[in-house]
């Protein structure tokens, strides 16, 4: 049923077909090619594209940055951050002379407010939240229990419960949901070779499996394999919406054509747990992954076949990595790590394998029930080939999620992360600052997710809770810098 429908709405759609690095500019940052920041920025820009670190912070910049005529105080010296009045003033004096605010204009208005205020418990569990996110345009927010629970709230409606599914064949807990790209289908998984998905639109509420709705389940063992058992930790619809790709306790990544309603790839990709994999844009071409083996891994899907390894290979963390987030330019992703840090990487800076190994762990760690040694936490990787490193949450017992803040609102000036110790951090790109921590849980913060367009952030916590922070909160309109 699901299938004939998808077929149908996709016989029309054509590929699209993305280089391998791509530099991905907002059109409205520039006017006829031109940078906003004015000619002595553009030149200075030039510059800087021979450190790679120094175009993380001028990419940022492009995209939260105030317009060049605000920013300077004076010829030659520049004023950061431009206050909101300031901008308001040089909005009405048409100092941009487009009679309106740029969307790095707006980028860096919204991303003096970050969503920090009011914690507010939108719903409440008797099991651990695992996994929490919003919808592509804010209106869904999805909440996975370790008790077979999944919540989907219209936060258009007030938080209203819009779907109450109840999962199948639950094995110890929800590791992962996605939303298909036009919110009409939910896919979850467990840690079993099978992902069920769920039509989201449906009149019905309460969700149980296969009792009030049927929850279509996706093999993703072969018949090759003899059908063996093992565990999916993450799951993610393409962009499309064509394809799922899937990483699993059997050191593989999965590709699943929903289309065909067949496996169509699996890589044997690494040595150890695929704890999290993502496509790195939307043309679906490359994948990211990350492993207990301690490596990040790119996979280009149009030359696999022929070469039979990964395009490339990230070294730096020093031990397992949990999570992925992508920019979404097929250039830059970040990736939480056990060593507690999330690292920031750019792919051109990939081996053709591991470059070394580090050869000096001399102490016995388990961070499942272990705190991290001391005399680990100033340990570094000799051949880090991460661009930058964030310091300062902690990665332990579950596998902790961080994510890069949104495009449209903030400019991805941030990178924010849930934490073992109860918060949720957030940190400046470019600075590696820590800019926020968020206190009010009672036990590990495991996932989190920030509103596309709002400055709204809401956290999921092993303590049961969905929370709720936002900006201004209680009538307080200050900024919080």
């Amino acid at each position: 049923m699901f299938f004939r429908a998808f077929r149908s709405r996709n016989t029309a759609a054509n590929d699209m077909g993305y280089a391998l690095s791509r530099l991905d500019i907002d059109s409205e940052l520039c006017e006829d090619g031109k940078s906003n920041y004015g000619d002595d920025d553009h030149h200075e820009a030039g510059k800087s594209m021979e450190n790679l670190d120094d175009e993380v912070a001028q990419l940022t910049r492009l995209r939260s940055g105030p317009n060049e005529r605000l920013s300077r105080v004076h010829p030659g010296k520049r004023d950061f951050p431009v206050s909101t009045v300031k901008m308001l003033a040089g909005r009405e004096g048409n100092n941009s002379g487009r009679g309106r605010f740029s969307s790095a204009d707006c980028c860096h208005l919204l991303s003096k407010y970050l969503p920090v205020n009011s914690p507010q418990v939108m719903d409440q569990m008797a099991s651990k939240a695992y996994v929490s996110q919003f919808s592509t345009d804010g209106s869904l927010f999805v909440a996975g229990f370790q008790g077979s629970h999944i919540r989907i709230y219209n936060v258009d409606k007030g938080w209203k419960i819009q779907k109450n599914i109840l999962a199948k064949s639950l094995r110890w807990t929800v590791t992962d949901t996605s939303l298909s790209p036009d919110q009409r289908y939910l896919v979850y998984a467990s840690l079993s070779p099978i992902v069920h998905i769920v039509n989201v639109g449906s009149a019905a509420t309460e969700s149980h499996a296969n009792i009030t709705e049927l929850h279509e389940g996706l093999e993703f063992s072969s018949d090759d394999d003899g059908g063996y058992s093992f565990g999916i930790f993450s799951v993610k619809f393409s962009t499309d919406g064509r394809e799922l790709v899937a990483g699993s306790s059997d050191d593989s990544i999965y590709v699943y054509d929903l289309g065909a309603n067949k496996l169509s790839l699996r890589i044997s990709a690494h040595e150890s747990d695929v704890n999290s994999v993502c496509f790195a844009d939307e043309s679906g071409h490359l994948i990211y992954s990350g492993s207990d083996d301690n490596l990040c891994k790119v996979w280009d899907r149009r030359c696999f076949r022929a070469k039979g390894k990964p395009s490339g290979v990230l070294t730096g963390h020093l031990e397992g990595v949990t999570f992925l987030d992508s920019r979404g330019d097929g250039r830059y992703f970040i990736s939480n790590g056990k060593d507690q840090s999330i690292k920031l990487w750019d792919i051109r800076r990939m081996s053709s394998n591991a470059t070394c190994n580090p050869g000096f762990r001399n102490y016995d760690w388990d961070y499942r029930w272990m705190d991290y040694p001391p005399r680990a936490r100033d340990l570094k990787h000799p051949c880090d080939q991460s661009v930058a490193t964030y310091k300062g949450h902690s990665v332990l017992r579950t596998l902790i999620r961080c994510y890069f803040s949104p495009a449209y609102s903030t400019g991805q000036k941030y990178i924010y992360t849930g934490s073992h110790d109860k918060c949720v951090y957030i940190y400046d790109v470019a600075s590696g600052a820590q800019v926020a921590r968020l206190v009010h849980h009672k036990s590990t913060v495991r996932d989190c997710s920030w509103h596309p367009n709002f400055p709204v952030l809401v956290s999921s916590s092993w303590d049961g809770e969905i929370v709720k922070w936002e900006f201004p909160g209680n009538g307080d309109a200050s900024a919080p810098y």
